[in-house]
């Protein structure tokens, strides 16, 4: 078992308090490692260290910038399979998984990071002016535990590229791939100040980043809710604010599809990670006259996601997180037998003696005023809702105070037609996947500004108009 410090101004610190947080393998319930339970004082020392240095980072070129980041692709590069193992051990995600859903997203956004500081303009000349984009000073990012790792590459690697310094707070479930993390960039040899890290609880590190006057502006993914109550804190300083929060994302199948690639991409979409995706497509809305057709399908595609030990090779779907999300997701399958839905796969588990572990369930004969459809459950559960025209799928797949992606299947021309009508920030039609570059973020209660791409690294530059 691993003990972690702080990371304060080039140097692993102790922290003020003599707390510390325990990190759990939820698939054996073995402490694996303890991080320190930061506190506000801590916060302070780590925002002092990145104000300090923020100048002299500022100063550099793109390309100096650019090189630091792309060292640092390399070292993740090379212990690609330690970073795996950790995240595999703190999140329940089967090792074989581990790479691909996690580690190799690391990589490449060092790298996209990099290209974007180099090739960025960052002064525009226009009839009226120059439109100049600078580094805020210091960026927060508050990251979750379901992509513990990339959720916090996502948001760090393009800020320090665009020449902001960072504190960072991972979440206390699965903070050690941060702690990782760390060591790389520690590694790679990034100035002092630049990288801060402090571990912590969210109602402590979280809200004293949140309040703190001398950060510039925050990142945050998490939960709606949580969302709310950061962004009202950080506003009491009128700090810049981007939030990537919760959803219940629609995949629409329209008749004509090709119903067996929807039924791929809906169980592919809801179970992987053990469906701990907040872009999941958790509600499947299928034509009526071709439910027993599409039902048959989902029994069969599902039957593959094996739920087991995730250092298992046939294992498809690991633990959840926790025992709290273990209890969350146990209640909303009770939910969802009582409200009359019919469990078409899957079980209610009886305990979590020996792992968290939820199989995969299919909810059908859903309606979309059940609570299993309205809210976001986090877990390997997909609800299933028949409609009888395109007008009533569309009504449904908009009746939500999310936004955040969606998927239609169905002929080419009319499923385009369709995704350009739904009311999401994220939408693949038949299939297509987000290529690099490309936004992420959502309508509604999904969040605010976007991550990925040139969009998400412009998050981190305030916007300057220069006349003369």
């Amino acid at each position: 078992m691993k003990k972690y410090q702080l990371y304060i101004n080039g140097s692993w610190t102790e922290s003020v308090s003599d707390r510390w947080i325990e990190v759990e393998n939820p698939a054996t319930k073995e402490v694996i490692g303890m991080v320190p339970r930061g506190n506000e004082t801590d916060v302070d020392k780590a925002v002092a260290a990145a104000k300090a240095a923020a100048p002299a980072w500022a100063e550099k070129t793109p390309q100096e910038r650019a090189l630091l980041l792309r060292r640092l692709a390399e070292v993740i590069e090379r212990r690609k399979d330690e970073f795996s193992l950790v995240i595999s051990n703190e999140l329940g995600i089967p090792l074989k998984h581990a790479f691909d859903f996690h580690v190799a997203g690391a990589i490449s956004d060092a790298k996209e990071a990099a290209d974007l500081a180099e090739s960025y303009e960052y002064e525009k000349q226009t009839d009226a002016g120059v439109i100049r984009r600078e580094p805020f000073g210091v960026v927060a990012g508050i990251t979750p535990w379901n992509y513990p790792l990339t959720q916090a590459t996502y948001k760090l690697f393009p800020a320090i590229a665009a020449g902001n310094t960072v504190v960072l707070k991972p979440s206390q479930n699965t903070p050690l791939c941060c702690c990782l993390l760390t060591e790389a960039i520690e590694e790679a040899e990034f100035p002092a100040g630049v990288f801060n890290m402090v571990t912590g609880a969210g109602g402590e590190v979280g809200n004293a980043i949140a309040l703190h006057p001398d950060i510039d502006a925050l990142s945050f993914t998490g939960s709606t809710a949580g969302g709310i109550e950061v962004g009202k804190l950080a506003l009491n300083t009128v700090k810049k604010i981007t939030l990537e929060l919760g959803g219940k994302s629609p995949l629409v199948v329209l008749e004509g599809a090709d119903y067996e690639a929807a039924v791929k991409e809906a169980c592919s979409s809801a179970f992987m990670n053990s469906g701990q995706t907040c872009c999941a497509y958790t509600r499947m809305l299928i034509p009526a006259s071709h439910q027993d057709e599409i039902e048959a399908l989902l029994v069969k595609e599902a039957a593959k996601y094996i739920a087991g030990d995730p250092l298992d090779p046939i294992s498809e779907v690991g633990p959840l997180s926790s025992e709290r999300a273990f209890e969350k997701v146990r209640d909303y399958l009770k939910k969802g037998l009582a409200e009359g839905a019919r469990l078409l796969v899957g079980e209610v588990p009886e305990d979590c003696e020996h792992g968290y572990y939820v199989k995969p369930a299919v909810f059908v004969d859903v309606k979309n005023d059940m609570i299993i459809a309205k809210e976001e459950i986090f877990g390997p559960v997909l609800s299933v809702i028949s409609y009888e025209t395109k007008e009533e799928a569309l009504a449904v797949a908009n009746d939500t105070p999310y936004g955040l992606a969606g998927a239609v299947f169905g002929p080419q021309e009319e499923a385009l037609d369709f995704a350009r009508r739904i009311k999401a920030g994220f939408l693949c039609v038949n299939g297509a996947a987000g290529g690099s570059g490309m936004p992420f973020g959502g309508y509604k209660q999904s969040g605010i500004g976007r991550e990925g791409g040139m969009f998400g690294f412009e998050e981190f530059l305030e916007v300057k108009a220069l006349f003369w």
